[in-house]
């Protein structure tokens, strides 16, 4: 994959408050300092799934956590991970970047709907691409409510399989469940390639809907 800075350089310098609080400030910044060559060797290594693939930005952020998993070699346990990424999505700054959408708003729905249409149609337009970037397919949605799809191919699945990041990959899948709280969304998700399944399925509902059935 081609490489950019500005996943590493806009996440890792938030980790390193999670981390210092876990393994001390040196560390952390040892850590840190060690997963940014780990990043760039993984890019290099990766799958070219097109410059322009709007889905690209799952790797590229994908990496940074997983590159900083790696370069610790074995201090950082996924738990230790699972709980570290939750403080930095928790982060008012970090969710003011990432948010902006209320899918219980009609328009803001249709937004989120287009943006994932805009993938899907990517990978129909470049079929040079199309067995390394993830597959869409409709999924369908209760009373015609949500949005419903599934993966049968995902390249941060093929990525972790082949080069031994099988460990820490589920608690990246795990990122779309916070993600999906920065949209006012909850995610409803059975299975994932990560843990073996032959599919990653997703249904996002909006939380006020969902606040009123439970």
């Amino acid at each position: 994959m081609k490489y950019t800075g500005k996943y590493w350089f806009v996440i890792a310098p938030f980790m390193k408050k999670p981390m210092a609080k876990r393994y001390g400030k040196k560390s952390a910044k040892e850590y840190i300092k060690k997963a940014k060559s780990v990043y760039r060797q993984m890019l290099n290594e990766a799958d070219d799934i097109g410059a322009k693939n709007p889905m690209a930005h799952n790797m590229y952020m994908s990496f940074v956590f997983m590159a900083i998993w790696k370069a610790a070699d074995g201090a950082i346990t996924p738990d230790d991970m699972r709980e570290m990424t939750r403080e930095l999505l928790s982060m008012k700054i970090v969710q003011k970047a990432m948010g902006g959408l209320d899918v219980n708003r009609h328009k803001d729905m249709e937004k989120f709907r287009a943006k994932l249409d805009r993938c899907a149609k990517w990978a129909e337009d470049n079929p040079e691409y199309t067995e390394k970037t993830w597959d869409f397919n409709q999924g369908e949605t209760p009373q015609g409510k949500g949005i419903a799809y599934y993966f049968t191919r995902c390249p941060l699945n093929d990525y972790a399989r082949k080069f031994g990041y099988q460990e820490i990959l589920p608690v990246m899948c795990e990122l779309d469940f916070i993600l999906a709280k920065l949209y006012h969304a909850d995610l409803y998700r059975k299975h994932t390639l990560a843990e073996g399944g032959t599919v990653c399925d997703y249904l996002y509902l909006p939380d006020k809907d969902t606040a009123n059935k439970s």
